[in-house]
């Protein structure tokens, strides 16, 4: 259950041969996504569990989930890029149901990170999923 940015993401990957250039590629996504506000990187927003600085401020509107996240590390901020392209415009219910981890497989990340920085993808899924459970609670 993934978005058709995401489903994107891994057409363009699968047409990429080499991970070097599907590196690139993630570090790319997190070059063009937009910087977060300062005011918005407070302790409230920070991932706790990463190895670099991590911060997501997500937001419902009109019953989707939106999300938006910023990191002092190039990888991480394009790993936030591919997580927007994942969950961003779903319902509450359908960021609940997606399995980020068998999604992430279809493009092999787990093959090419760090063992910290796998960590970290863990960290900002459970606090996208937080967050979506929060919401749909207080609903």
């Amino acid at each position: 259950m993934a978005s058709e940015a995401f489903e994107q993401m891994v057409e363009d990957f699968e047409f990429l041969d080499d991970w070097e250039d599907r590196y690139r590629l993630v570090i790319e996504e997190g070059k063009a996504m937009p910087p977060l506000d300062d005011a918005l990187k407070v302790p409230a927003t920070k991932v706790e569990g990463c190895a670099s600085q991590v911060w997501l401020h997500p937001r419902i509107e009109e019953g989707r989930f939106h999300f938006e996240g910023d990191s002092d590390a190039m990888i991480v901020r394009g790993l936030i890029a591919l997580l927007r392209r994942l969950y961003d415009g779903l319902t509450l219910d359908e960021v609940l149901a997606t399995d980020a981890r068998a999604e992430l497989g279809r493009l092999n990340l787990h093959d090419h990170l760090s063992a910290q920085r796998s960590n970290g993808l863990r960290a900002m899924i459970e606090r996208i999923r937080q967050h979506a459970a929060e919401a749909k609670a207080s609903a």
